[in-house]
């Protein structure tokens, strides 16, 4: 099989796609740099030449963040490779590689968020009569409020089908990360914007060529896209001006639950964490917040 670089990538398939695409450019760099090394096949590397590959990433700049998916990506690939009977050994199973600093974009403060969703909403009773514009006003508001006020995603957004939406009993299913489903509920201003939606505003959008089961259309009536979903936010930015990011619209709805009172192990379920580490993040966050209310307000602070 050689490096069976195809065949790792196949086996890749239920990852979420840019996670796909990020590990096999990053075997394949490596497969690249180790042929050009000395290493022509996978059953020549040891431990060493991976760390070696590590060192030589530092060398080039490499951030710490970025080295690590990198090892990440390799232990993945070594894994399968030694579950295939590749390779005897599985160099990689004790490969670590130190996590740069966790790094959380800018996380909207809920009236923040809340202005950012009225004036979008305040967007759509101004759009006149053109049936275009309507519908794109429509569908940006559906898009930020399914972002904000069910925690998903970009691509997970983008990926819903019609059907997905069950409207009546405010429910949302949602395929995340390694083709797993959870079930979701969507508030009333959620269910509101996407009912308006599909009433006033995808059949505007599509085209002959449109996916009929897509639930969010671009403006050429096909799938939208993560980089369209990083768009129509951007348009909405906060209040004082500044853009936003999607994922920040995510944080928002994980830190704004805690904030009220909900308990991490349902915040990890709702967000689709694997790890509940993953999810232990925004209690960092929420706790800095409580203490800068704390300085602000409490006499003896």
């Amino acid at each position: 099989m050689g490096w069976a670089l195809d065949e790792f990538v196949a086996s890749q398939a239920g990852a979420n796609v840019h996670t796909r695409e990020a590990y096999e450019r990053d075997v394949r760099q490596f497969v690249a740099w180790a042929a050009r090394g000395g290493c022509p096949s996978p059953d020549r590397l040891d431990h060493a030449t991976l760390r070696r590959y590590l060192a030589y990433l530092t060398m080039l700049g490499f951030a710490r963040r970025s080295i690590a998916r990198k090892a990440a990506a390799l232990r993945s690939y070594l894994r399968y490779l030694h579950r295939h009977g590749v390779i005897s050994n599985d160099a990689g199973r004790s490969l670590r590689a130190p996590k740069g600093e966790a790094r959380l974009p800018r996380v909207p403060h809920a009236t923040e968020a809340v202005a950012v969703l009225d004036r979008s909403g305040e967007a759509v009773d101004m759009t006149g009569d053109d049936a275009r514009t309507v519908a794109l006003a429509w569908r940006d508001l559906a898009v930020l409020e399914v972002l904000y006020g069910a925690g998903l995603r970009a691509g997970e957004c983008c990926g819903l089908a019609v059907e997905d939406v069950d409207l009546p009993r405010g429910l949302v299913t949602v395929l995340g990360k390694r083709a797993k489903a959870r079930r979701l509920p969507l508030g009333e201003p959620a269910v509101a914007a996407i009912r308006g939606y599909l009433e006033h505003g995808r059949a505007a959008l599509a085209t002959a060529a449109s996916p009929p089961d897509a639930l969010f259309l671009n403006t050429r009536g096909r799938q939208l896209t993560a980089r369209d979903a990083r768009r129509i936010v951007a348009r909405h930015p906060l209040p004082d001006g500044q853009p936003i990011h999607p994922h920040a619209l995510r944080h928002a709805y994980a830190t704004h639950l805690l904030e009220g009172g909900a308990d991490l192990r349902s915040v990890q379920e709702l967000l689709g964490h694997t790890d509940l580490a993953t999810t232990q993040i925004y209690t960092h966050l929420t706790r800095e917040r409580l203490r800068a209310v704390y300085d602000a307000t409490h006499p003896r602070a």
